[in-house]
């Protein structure tokens, strides 16, 4: 079975050098004060494409792309791993389909449209569009990308966790949002590798809880999931996750946030940040905002993971304040 190791993400941060922006970290005074203790904010809601999919996306094509016949692509997306594939397959001169569910944003979808890849949307979720996008690549026999279940896709997403250490020394506790789970595993493998009592947990939406439900029982579970502001936290963990494994071993917690935790979150890092963040992207702080952290963590960073929020969604929100 195919896995990560903490070796993967460090030939994926030399492979990805100069092809990703080294996101800021920056201390946040609102949460700071808020929470009782320093909390660090890693903003890769600044990443090209804006949002962390960038990574992973690109240690993948990198590597298809140095083969001696460049293989045609097809991968599946709620819309930011979409957009990351699509645009490096034009930065490496690939062929690229680019699977949406018709549900996504429709910010994302254009996002897609504009790096000119084939854009093709069907089914009525992620997970009914993800069942779909495997048997077309089946059936064109072409190679398949996943958001998620790739090793290295995950060695990418892992990246974040270097460059994070790298710059606040001394956390003691990790926040990411998780839905596949790509970048809670990548980074907790390299996190616990570096720090064996760093404190990694992962942020679930609570109307899609499918990993949260997963992670307590020791076994992936489907679930019923609702409709979620979190479009990138939606869908259920497919069969046979590698994610899945590596989440059990070395993430110490998951926690579940409300929509309404999810506005609140959009609306405080607007308004005392001054930072544009979709609701997968602003989980972390909802679970800051709605959680109470032992006296231990004295140092946190949470991961702003994306900024792709559809306008609509951003009124929704401002309404609500």
């Amino acid at each position: 079975m195919h896995t990560v190791t903490p070796v993967d993400i460090l030939h994926a941060r030399r492979r990805l050098a100069g092809l990703v922006w080294t996101t800021p970290c920056v201390r946040s005074a609102w949460l700071s004060e808020a929470i009782g203790c320093e909390v660090y904010l890693k903003l890769e809601n600044l990443q090209h494409t804006g949002s962390f999919k960038l990574r992973g996306a690109l240690n993948k094509l990198k590597l298809l792309a140095s083969a001696p016949e460049p293989p045609r692509v097809l991968t599946v997306s709620a819309g930011n791993h979409g957009r990351a594939v699509a645009y490096g397959a034009s930065l490496f001169g690939l062929t690229a389909m680019v699977i949406v569910p018709r549900s996504a944003p429709p910010t994302k979808i254009e996002a897609i449209r504009q790096m000119g890849v084939e854009l093709c949307l069907v089914g009525e979720s992620y997970d009914e569009a993800e069942q779909i996008a495997r048997r077309m690549a089946s059936h064109r026999k072409v190679t398949f990308i996943s958001p998620h279940n790739d090793p290295d896709v995950i060695a990418g997403q892992g990246t974040v966790a270097l460059e994070l250490l790298d710059q606040v020394p001394n956390l003691d506790t990790i926040l990411m949002p998780v839905a596949g789970g790509g970048l809670l595993a990548g980074m907790a493998v390299i996190a616990k590798a570096l720090n064996p009592i760093i404190k990694v947990i992962g942020v679930q939406a609570q109307n899609s809880p499918a990993m949260y439900e997963s992670f307590r029982v020791g076994r992936l579970v489907a679930v019923e999931g609702k409709p979620t502001l979190a479009d990138g936290l939606a869908g259920n963990v497919e069969a046979g996750s590698i994610t899945f494994p590596l989440i059990c071993k070395f993430v110490d917690d998951i926690l579940l946030v409300s929509e309404e935790s999810l506005r609140r979150a959009i609306v405080g890092l607007l308004a005392h940040e001054q930072l544009v963040v979709e609701a997968a992207g602003g989980a972390t702080v909802a679970a800051l905002l709605t959680h109470t952290f032992t006296p231990r963590s004295k140092k946190i960073a949470a991961i702003l993971s994306g900024r792709n929020i559809d306008l609509s969604v951003l009124h929704l929100c401002l309404d609500h304040a």
